[in-house]
């Protein structure tokens, strides 16, 4: 027979192992946010983007969502230089054109965002955001304005926080699976 081991106030350490998986999983997946672009003005030409940017701290893993007319806009994720031309030919990073565009920032750097139609960039559908580590702040760059110097980083390695995240949890998944087979 299985012998349950029972911590303070008769709770199980099974039962207390699950509710910190929950936890850890709750307090992961609550880091990112989800950052519709022109908020309810949406991805379109006379909106202001660097206000617009300059109301939020972007952070790894939060994502951008343009919502724009499939075929009127798009999005390309482009180079310092490109952003500042509006010349799409050279330094173009990513394409996106299905209207409603999910892109994650993946890692803490400048990332640089224009329209290609013609004309669009330039009538000021661009903008970049500094995106940092968690809890650290941000800077933002729409048309026209200099980047500011980019803030140091604390996190030499920008994945080093998902990594012992991700461990964490593996680690409750096991202490978990060896509880249930011991």
């Amino acid at each position: 027979m299985k012998k349950e081991i029972k911590l303070r106030y008769g709770i199980s350490f099974s039962c207390f192992l699950h509710a910190s998986l929950v936890c850890v999983l709750l307090l992961c997946g609550a880091r990112c946010e989800t950052y519709t672009v022109g908020d309810e003005d949406n991805w379109s030409i006379g909106v202001n983007y660097l206000a617009w940017s300059t109301k939020y701290n972007f952070t790894v893993d939060d994502i951008l969502v343009f919502k724009y007319t499939k075929g009127e806009h798009n999005v390309y994720e482009v180079s310092e230089a490109t952003f500042r031309s509006c010349d799409a030919s050279s330094g173009v990073v990513a394409k996106y054109t299905s209207g409603s565009d999910q892109i994650e920032l993946k890692e803490a750097k400048k990332y640089w965002f224009i329209c290609d139609i013609s004309g669009h960039c330039l009538d000021g559908m661009r903008f970049g955001v500094d995106v940092s580590q968690a809890g650290a702040a941000s800077n933002t760059t729409a048309s026209g304005t200099s980047a500011s110097a980019p803030l140091p980083s604390t996190n030499p390695n920008p994945n080093n926080a998902s990594e012992r995240g991700t461990s964490v949890i593996y680690l409750l998944l096991v202490l978990d699976l060896l509880l249930k087979f011991s």
